[in-house]
């Protein structure tokens, strides 16, 4: 017969060697800020138009490459689940999503190009672990495809936050065109509509008939010089 103790609450059970190496595939905030990420001369046009183009849900991910004058040359998204946020799958993910939309720039003697990724979740947006194995995942994809690590946006369902630099906005919102049509009323069944009938309009205004208007005869010529006939008209 065996007795099992349970540790005090003050004593933290010991870690196992997955769990340690995969919280070492993590970046904080403070590591991040210091890796000398470049920051985005617009970030509101760079999420507006990867939102545009992707139309992310809740766990998408949305890698894009741009060019130096911050346009997007290339993008991808996909949908990472994890139980467990491992920036080693992350970054195996993010790898060939970039080897299927751009050849990669390893015979460059510095990288020209930069990558971004967008990642959309639910929660706040502030920093949590799986955007942290997300970050680790980003920095070591970029060197292994010759790019330069760029800039990692959160997008929650109230607004996109730039981790690391503190600015953010409002979540962009589909135009006006892609929002769902109302479908036309229908007639109750049994119930049948009035139907309006309008004439044809004819070419030429209605008016009555117009009565005839008798015309006076003209009055017979006399010659020159001639005397007046004279009308006798016997008496009845």
């Amino acid at each position: 017969m065996t007795f099992g103790f349970a540790p005090p609450p003050h004593v933290s059970l010991p870690v196992s060697a997955d769990s340690a190496a995969r919280l070492g595939r993590m970046l904080v905030p403070a590591e991040w800020a210091s890796a000398g990420i470049p920051l985005l001369r617009n970030p509101r046009e760079v999420v507006a138009d990867l939102h545009d183009r992707h139309r992310p849900e809740p766990s998408t991910a949305v890698v894009a490459v741009l060019d130096a004058q911050d346009r997007v040359t290339a993008s991808a998204s996909f949908t990472e689940l994890a139980a467990a946020p491992d920036g080693w799958e992350f970054r195996n993910a993010l790898l060939a999503h970039l080897r299927r939309v751009i050849p990669h720039d390893l015979r460059l003697r510095a990288p020209v190009r930069t990558a971004v990724l967008l990642y959309c979740r639910e929660g706040e947006p502030r920093w949590t672990e799986t955007d942290g194995a997300w970050m680790w995942g980003l920095r070591d994809a970029c060197t292994l495809h010759g790019l330069r690590c760029g800039a990692y946006i959160t997008l929650t369902p109230g607004r996109w936050q730039v981790l690391g630099e503190g600015r953010g906005g409002r979540r962009p919102r589909p135009p006006a065109t892609d929002l769902p049509v109302p479908e036309p009323r229908r007639p109750e069944a049994g119930r049948s509509e009035p139907r309006r009938m309008t004439a044809a309009r004819p070419d030429g205004p209605r008016t009555a008939a117009k009565a005839a208007v008798p015309q006076s005869r003209p009055l017979p010529r006399r010659a020159a010089g001639a005397p007046d006939a004279h009308r006798h008209t016997a008496a009845r």
